[in-house]
């Protein structure tokens, strides 16, 4: 879902073959979270931003704020920024945190706590996650309207459209690719905009990790984790009927998975082990 630049008890679910692996809860965190959708892990801080919708998904009601944690799951600031609408993807980039908020991609310069810019898109339906490029370049998804756009000289622009491209969610850039999280995984050439199908069968991808051995791990929002081996995915957790996963992060240096829980308000973090 996303790219930064510089970077007790057990609960342990097994995989479904002998190339699976498991996760193993670490923490919860409750403490004050409405709604969290999406997570992000800054490495530069050691810290964890979390989007807080607050009320309805879709609802211009201000009540959204990010909220920021440490590695450990402790609380450091429960309303670092206020006053958004329903933010959900998150961004890092020179300094700048990038946020999803229904119309607007909202520009929040990280040092300073403080929104620097708020770039409407005039059609948009439903804006949902974020992701940056090495070189900063913001690609955006609008998941109800099938469309990824591009940040370009201060405005938002259509990127790609294409039919392939259904209620696209999730997004991963690296290495002059865009990963795009749909029922599929998808590989979009950032300067071709060749795409290629990677992984069918994934149901409704939310937040989508690009792991260090080529394969992925992603959340379908009912409450599903899966890692991918190859062309195949693997059930690590299903928390269905219980709480939600929506878009979840991956800090690689530590093998840990982010999980925002919507309507459980809360985070946790799962180890994942080989």
């Amino acid at each position: 879902m996303k790219l930064r630049i510089i970077y007790l008890g057990a609960f342990v679910v097994f995989g479904l073959n002998a190339f699976s692996q498991t996760l193993t809860k670490q923490w919860t965190t409750t403490d004050g979270l409405k709604t969290p959708e999406s997570v992000l892990y800054d490495a530069g801080s050691n810290s964890i931003f979390v989007s807080n919708i607050n009320g309805q998904a879709s609802e211009k009601d201000g009540n959204g704020f990010i909220s920021i944690l440490g590695i450990d799951g402790k609380m450091k600031n429960l309303n670092w920024v206020t006053g958004l609408n329903a933010p959900k993807g998150l961004a890092i980039y020179n300094g700048n945190l990038y946020v999803a908020d229904i119309d607007e991609l909202v520009v929040i310069n990280i040092k300073e706590a403080r929104i620097t810019d708020k770039i409407k898109l005039e059609n948009a339906k439903f804006l949902n996650d974020v992701t940056a490029s090495e070189d900063g370049t913001i690609f955006v998804t609008d998941m109800r309207d099938n469309k990824i756009y591009v940040l370009e000289n201060g405005k938002l622009t259509l990127w790609l459209e294409d039919q392939l491209i259904s209620n696209p969610n999730g997004l991963w850039a690296e290495n002059g690719k865009l990963y795009i999280g749909t029922g599929q995984i998808l590989q979009a050439d950032i300067k071709t905009k060749e795409i290629q199908v990677l992984v069918n069968d994934c149901g409704g991808i939310d937040g989508i990790e690009k792991l260090k051995d080529g394969n992925f791990i992603y959340s379908n929002w009912k409450g599903l984790i899966f890692i991918t081996k190859g062309v195949k995915s693997i059930q690590l957790l299903d928390t269905v009927d219980k709480q939600n996963t929506a878009d979840i992060d991956f800090v690689p240096e530590k093998n840990i998975v982010l999980v925002p829980t919507f309507l459980a308000n809360s985070v946790e973090a799962y180890l994942l082990k080989p």
